[in-house]
Order: structure tokens, then sequence, then C-alpha cells
């Protein structure tokens, strides 16, 4: 089907990356779906029977389904700053005149996920400790947003916010997207008073749904922010058979053999490691994470890259253009080499096609690897006005360059930012990179182009934000260098 459009599919060994299709759903999850598009039901009544018997199955007081874990989030923020007020909801995300328009977020927990509280208009106040947290409350907070499995070894735990929110009664969201479910919830235990989950890891539900646990009263408010009812959750659609294909993934994570689940994961690795045996130099381990987040095994194979005369990220490259493609991952370093494979969404037979794969590459005869540098015939030192090309627009940039030999370093002014950065120039051909940073945010440049004399033009690689193209002009020199004459006083006229 994907190759009748001109798309090549992709064995996964990474896991559940959304870029990659997630996760695979579960048989009993088609079936819903497929049972649940022959007929028509009320939403709202819909709503309330899933609702109680997410209730139900989870132990939680209550249950909701949404397009996604982000769309829950959302939601439940839209919640906490309307309390269901329907004149409130239609005016997000104008929060002009609420009561409550603030969220607090720990600065370890920002990622770009909160642009789901984001959207929503509130401003975020980030904290650090438990003191900044109790001086951030105020009448204007309306909700805590946090994730978890990563405050483990942080001054604000779940619980510790729990502490302080509590008297407050300001409610706690627990994003927990990549998480397997806990019954009873861990979460909703430690003081969360919403937790959420996607559909599309984990769970092996609908790609396009998530779940909300928690308070029955929040929800509900929720359900009124979410599709289909109209206001700002209203683009966040889901449907009748993505509802009820998520509810027949948590039916079946209570009676699913995780146990059995393991091992066939772990039998998968098997089948790889033994494979790649006797390759010189090659080295093979599984680690088991700790913790409830993504929780696969991986196998990590090792090699020396001086020996087998190529690096983990040429390996990674590959598999990725080349079919049958294979997305892994891969790292470079310490005088060692290697690929991982995360299990979890290997389907029968994906196993013996990439063993085969990477012993194949590994195996393979090749030339050493040549890190010498051609020649630098280009000197780009000096300041430049770039003239970025995005999809819809035109940005003006600024680079501020210095060359040695054939590295280059400087300085990169964005349209918001002004950041370092850096590259190399081999003949007549500039690699440079940045990256601009802020809070829950990362956008990569990485300028790839040719040229003479003053000018370059070629792509820009901007990671999940797709390409974009620019040419570079080189500005005239500034003004040359002149006798400076200091006063010996202050001025005698003006």
């Amino acid at each position: 089907m994907y190759q009748a459009i001109g798309v090549e599919p992709i064995i996964n060994c990474r896991g559940t990356f959304t870029i990659i299709g997630g996760s695979v759903e579960r048989p009993e999850v088609l079936q819903a779906m497929e049972a649940a598009a022959g007929y028509f039901a009320q939403y709202d009544e819909m709503a309330a029977a899933v609702g109680q018997r997410l209730a139900d199955i989870t132990g939680a007081e209550w249950g909701l389904i949404a397009s996604g874990c982000a769309a829950a989030i959302k939601h439940v923020t839209i919640a906490c700053v309307t309390g269901g007020n329907p004149e409130k909801l239609i005016r997000v995300p104008d929060l002009t005149g609420f009561d409550k328009n603030q969220v607090i977020i720990p600065g370890y927990c920002r990622n770009a996920y909160d642009h789901a509280v984001r959207n929503v208009g509130v401003e975020i106040v980030m904290v650090d400790t438990a003191e900044e947290m109790e001086q951030a409350i105020n009448p204007r907070t309306a909700m805590i947003y946090m994730v978890t499995g990563r405050g483990e070894d942080q001054p604000l735990s779940l619980q510790e916010m729990a502490r302080i929110a509590k008297p407050h009664g300001i409610p706690i969201l627990a994003d927990s997207a990549a998480e397997n479910l806990t019954i009873p919830n861990v979460h909703l235990e430690a003081g969360a008073t919403v937790v959420t989950y996607s559909g599309g890891k984990a769970l092996c539900g609908p790609q396009c749904a998530g779940i909300a646990l928690g308070d029955k009263a929040l929800l509900t408010s929720t359900w009124q922010a979410s599709s289909p009812h109209h206001g700002p959750g209203r683009d966040d659609k889901i449907g009748k058979e993505e509802i009820l294909g998520m509810l027949a993934a948590v039916e079946a994570w209570v009676t699913r053999d995780h146990e059995g689940e393991w091992q066939s994961w772990l039998e998968k690795l098997e089948t790889i490691s033994k494979r790649v045996e006797g390759i010189d130099t090659v080295t093979t381990s599984v680690d088991a994470p700790e913790g409830l987040n993504n929780r696969a095994p991986r196998l990590t194979i090792r090699w020396d890259p001086s020996v087998l005369h190529i690096t983990g990220n040429q390996v990674a490259e590959d598999f990725a253009r080349k079919p049958p493609r294979i997305a892994i991952g891969s790292g470079d370093g310490d005088g060692s080499a290697s690929v991982n494979v995360t299990p979890s969404q290997l389907q029968p037979g994906n196993e013996q096609v990439v063993a085969e794969r990477i012993h194949a590459i590994l195996t393979e005869k090749r030339e050493p690897l040549n890190d010498d540098l051609a020649a630098a015939r280009l000197d780009v030192s000096g300041t430049w006005e770039v003239q970025v090309q995005y999809a819809t627009s035109v940005s003006q940039h600024r680079w501020t360059l210095s060359q040695d030999g054939n590295w280059v370093s400087g300085i990169h002014e964005t349209d918001y930012a002004t950041i370092q950065i850096a590259g190399v120039v081999e003949g007549n051909q500039v690699k440079l990179e940045s990256h601009m940073r802020r809070p829950g945010n990362w956008i990569p440049f990485l300028f790839g182009g040719s040229g003479t004399g003053d000018s370059l033009t070629g792509t820009i690689h901007l990671g999940e934000y797709q390409t974009a193209t620019f040419s570079a002009q080189r500005t005239p020199a500034g003004r040359k260098g002149r006798r400076v004459t200091i006063p010996g006083g202050p001025p005698l006229a003006t």
C-alpha cells in the first residue's frame, strides 16, 4: 500500500516514535474500530459510558479519551482555566479577564510537548525548587504541569509538588505519554489530579488517541473543552472508531501477557545478536530500562570503527536510505561505534532481515576511514547577510564568521535569537551548524552549500521542521582603521 504511492516502508528498530508511526495497533483495537465504524452514537453519551468504563478498569475516578496525549493535555489545561464555564471556553486563547491564567512547570519538565499547554494562551511560570513553587503559587495559578519519570533525583518530585499544591486546591497534570499504564495508577496515588497517556505507544491503541485518568469533575470540564464541542478543542477531533479502539486497548492492557511479550522481544534480540557473533571487534549487550517510560529491552552492538572502517552513524544513515529501510539507533565516541535495536515494534520476520542487514554491512570490505579534510578553497571570514527561503516566507539572518584553516566558528543571528555557529570548509563546500534553543523547544540549522568569493547558496536541514534554502552575501568590510584622539577632559561645546 505504501509503495503504491511511492513511499518505502520502514522496519522499526527505534520504538514508538510518532514520526515513523508510533506502535502497531493490537488486533482487539482494529476489531473494535471496524465494529464501531458501522454504527452511530451520541458523543456525550459515549463519553460518559467510556469514562465510567475506564474508571472501572483502571481504578481511577473517571476517564476520558482524546485525540492523542497532547490533545488531552491541552483540554485539561483549558478546563483548569475555564472551570467548565462555556462563556470562558469560547474566549480561549484570549484569557483577558480570566481569574486563572498561569501554569507552573518545573524547569526539568520543559519539553516540546508543553506546546499543548502553551496553546491555551496561559502564562508559563518556570520553577526549580520547592521554595520557588511555593512563592509562584497565587490566585491566578490554574494548574501545575509535570512530566513523570524525570523527578526522582529532582528537588521537585510529584509527591513534593502535591504537598505544596494540595492546600491551595491547585490541580496537577502528570504527562505520562510513553509510560506503561499502572493499575492502580502510581501517579494518581502520588498526588496527581489527572494523568495522561498516549494511545500510540505502550498501550498499542490508535496512534491518534490518548487517555486522561483522574478527577471526575475536572475531566467533565475537560470533555466540555473537547471535540465535538465548539471552542478551542474542536480542532482536536476524534472519531467514534478511535474512541472505542482506545477503550479496547485499555481493556486489552489488563489481559495482555506482558511477561510473554518481553520474552519474545528478548528472543528477537537474541536472533540479531547471534548473527553478528564472531565479527572482528564486535560485542553485544542487552539493557533493560528502569522505570515505566519506553519500557523495552535494547540491544547494543559495538565495534571498533578503525577495524571495520565504518561508524555507527554511517550504518544508521545507510539503513535509513536504502531498502529494506530500517530505523535504527546509533552512537559514536571514545573510539567505538555502535547501533542499537529496540524490539517492541518489530513484526514477525523483521528480526531476520535486521540481523542479515547488520551482518552484511559490518562484514563488507571497505577502505579505511579517512578523516583528512580537503584543503579549503574559500575563506568565509566576515559578516554575511543570509536570505532564508522557507516554504512560504523569507527571513533575513546574519553570520559573523572567522576561519582557521578548514574550521569555522562565529555568531548566527536568526529572526529571534543570537546563537553560536560552527562548521567546516572543504574545497568550495561549506557546512555550518547552529542550534536555536529555548525552554521546551530546539531547532537545528544545518547549512550545506557552496560558492565562490562573496556568495554562497545551499540547503538548510531543520530537523523535524523539514528544509529550507539559503543564499548568503558577504558584506563589504567596514570602515578602515584610523587614528583616534581621546580628549583630556569634558567637552567645551556640544
